[in-house]
């Protein structure tokens, strides 16, 4: 069986979808199938095109998608990217045990190229931006088959995606270094073993085209589910990627068009532990996790096991490792916002779990239910006390205490098309519409006392504090710092945090250890890698105690 080498992370093509046998024999010794060639063997093996294009929707959350001959327990693909990419802001935290797999994302002792977390988090989405190449080139050419056309824009969407998930943690944000060196681009004309980086502004330039393209594509056409993508989800791509490169009022322009038909979920709706299923009706796109795709190794790879409290066969509830929220935004919320439940306070309350019971595995007359469930442990081991501030907004699909962990996972939702569309009206000279839009959804859906002005926030600060509020956990934590140019603040000085002490510490916007390295695997292989020429040292804990980040001040 032949592998093609794509981007020196010897990530297997999308031939391995059918037997060796069908492909080796259209595989010329010592080398490899051309365009067109691939083209005729789809032609011979339908289902091989058809692999290939499910497989790229798979291997988002797809356990072991970057170590496959390993069971690593944080090896699960955009959604381990996006806990991880939250733990090392200043909102999420878990705790400095030997059982938190994330403690590098914590100490930010993650920018060491040769750690796997990120490597996993640079070859997933490389993997599946090769995938997308594969697919592509295995449609036929210049077909205008309203299916094939369809495919293509899915596909094309996909790529964009895969380069939105590496841009914004490799450089500083657009405005300051648009010009400055970010990730390579994967073409079919490169040379792999020296593909040199593309600027930031090569880089969301080429997402911009595919993303209009594609919504040429998808133009018209339906989708059997929302883990594939549509129109819609193009255009909330697009959204993103005008709010990364400042451009305002496209931005929010796209995200009203990736809104249309979808609302908010209501007060009702998020009063109890919830983001965990494909089909909720605020959810534009999401990952569907099957009982499959989390069997074997116990589970343990997926966002069940890791972000949800109420996994009882996963790391998180058994080691007291369920993601906490920093008392610095949780002290910013209002009572009266149903979000403030989303967290156990410092007594171990919240009114969100006041009707969940768990039972004990072995023993079903041995129950909890609401608060109790905080301090309730189980006989086997699955589940440990709760520590205060613990997050219980993500629910567990199927039901409490479950041990099949197939939690779904949102990519994107209704309710971040809006806050995008306010701050894109607040940014291209629309403030008091950009207002009105924040009022209205804060008001519905989350907190009818709301008072825009009560934090005595500029708006722009009160709209990033509505995204840290609501889209928390979900991995928008540091593209957000970094492209508002803010700092990542976890405490205030002494006694001001509930992290763990090693964990306290300050980054400034401009430190230069607030961008990625590069994995030695890919450096080693492709020879085109530069690096950055400053790349700051590791934060201590204690450092930087004055900074400021203009919402938890």
């Amino acid at each position: 069986m032949k592998h093609y080498k794509i981007f020196g992370l010897m990530l297997g093509a999308a031939l391995m979808t059918v037997s060796c046998n069908e492909i080796d024999e259209q595989v010329p010794e010592g080398g490899s199938l051309t365009k067109e060639q691939v083209q005729e063997t789809n032609a011979a093996v339908p289902s091989r095109t058809q692999a290939t294009f499910a497989g790229m929707f798979n291997i988002m959350a797809k356990p072991f998608g970057a170590y496959p001959s390993s069971t690593r327990a944080d090896d699960f693909g955009f959604v381990m990217a996006a806990l991880s990419l939250d733990a090392e802001g200043a909102d999420l935290f878990q705790q400095n045990n030997n059982y938190n797999w994330f403690s590098t994302c914590g100490e930010w002792s993650n920018r060491n190229p040769n750690y796997a977390n990120p490597t996993i988090r640079y070859k997933i989405p490389y993997t599946l931006i090769g995938l997308a190449n594969e697919f592509m080139a295995s449609l036929p050419a210049e077909s205008d088959d309203p299916a094939v056309v369809n495919q293509r824009g899915q596909a094309r969407t996909l790529r964009a995606f895969g380069y939105m998930a590496l841009a914004p943690y490799f450089q500083f944000n657009y405005q300051y270094a648009k010009d400055k060196l970010c990730v390579p681009l994967l073409t079919e004309e490169v040379d792999f073993t020296n593909n040199p980086r593309a600027t930031v502004a090569e880089v969301w330039d080429y997402v911009i085209t595919e993303l209009t393209t594609a919504i040429d594509e998808l133009a018209g056409s339906t989708r059997t589910s929302k883990a594939y993508v549509d129109q819609q989800v193009a255009y909330g791509l697009r959204a993103r990627a005008n709010l990364t490169m400042g451009k305002y009022a496209e931005a929010a322009a796209d995200a009203e068009k990736a809104m249309q038909g979808y609302t908010p979920a209501s007060i009702a709706e998020v009063s109890v532990p919830a983001f965990c299923v494909l089909d909720e009706h605020n959810w534009i796109w999401g990952i569907n996790v099957t009982q499959e795709m989390v069997s074997g190794n116990r589970g343990y790879p997926n966002a069940s096991s890791w972000i949800c409290a109420f996994s009882g066969d996963g790391y998180a509830a058994a080691t007291q490792n369920t993601p906490a929220i920093n008392i610095l935004l949780y002290k910013k919320i209002p009572a009266t916002d149903v979000r403030k439940g989303w967290w156990l306070d410092e007594n171990l309350h919240s009114p969100n779990w006041a009707n969940l019971t768990w039972v004990d595995p072995k023993d079903a007359s041995v129950t909890a239910t609401g608060d109790a469930i905080a301090n309730f442990t189980t006989s086997d081991g699955g589940k440990d006390k709760f520590l205060p501030y613990t997050n219980i907004k993500f629910g567990m699909k199927s039901g409490v205490g479950s041990t099949i962990n197939n939690n779904d996972w949102p990519l994107m939702r209704v309710e971040e098309m809006i806050l995008i569309q306010a701050e894109g009206l607040a940014k291209s000279g629309n403030e008091g519409k950009a207002r009105t839009v924040l009022e209205n959804f804060v008001k519905t859906y989350r907190d009818p006392s709301y008072d825009i002005n009560g934090r005595g926030l500029s708006l722009e600060n009160e709209i990033w504090f509505q995204r840290r509020v609501e889209l928390w956990g979900e991995g928008f934590f540091i593209g957000d710092a970094k492209r508002l140019n803010r700092p990542v603040v976890r405490f205030h000085g002494p006694n001001t945090s509930n992290e763990p002490q090693a964990f306290q510490f300050n980054v400034a916007a401009d430190d230069p250890y607030m961008n990625m390295r590069f994995p030695q695997a890919e450096t080693n292989y492709n020879l085109g890698i530069v690096p950055n020429e400053e790349t700051g040292t590791q934060p201590n804990a204690g450092q930087n105690p004055g900074l400021r980040d203009g919402v938890t001040d």
